[in-house]
């Protein structure tokens, strides 16, 4: 007796050959996407720096303590400042964090401004 489940025309192992050459491009997608996420995450540290930084700039809080404070909180960034109108404004620049972005030369920007003067 035959089992109705065998597979008469000699195909046995296609579906694992399939599922070897598909793998490695389902890995590489996710890795991609995941790596993404992480990039999306590096550029809200960055804004919410360039924040904290127009707000320090504002207080009158000197640049090498602005750029200290950015420091901290995102390793690798870059502070400017350049005022518009009566605000104060910062910009934070960093290279991607993750690594093929940053091969690739991806860097990510922030900026936020804040009423001079303020407190």
């Amino acid at each position: 007796m035959r089992c109705r489940w065998a597979n008469p025309s000699g195909e046995a192992g296609t579906v694992t050959a399939e599922l070897a050459t598909v793998l490695p491009a389902v890995v590489l997608v996710l890795g991609c996407c995941l790596g993404a996420v992480q990039v999306i995450g590096q550029q809200v540290r960055l804004t919410d720096a360039a924040a904290d930084a127009a707000r320090a700039l504002a207080r009158g809080d000197s640049t090498e303590r602005v750029a200290a404070l950015v420091a901290a909180q995102v390793p690798g960034a870059h502070v400017s400042a350049h005022p518009n109108g009566e605000f104060l404004c910062a910009t934070v620049q960093a290279a991607s964090g993750f690594g093929p972005f940053s091969a690739w030369g991806l860097r990510l920007e922030a900026s936020s401004c804040a009423l001079a003067g303020g407190l």
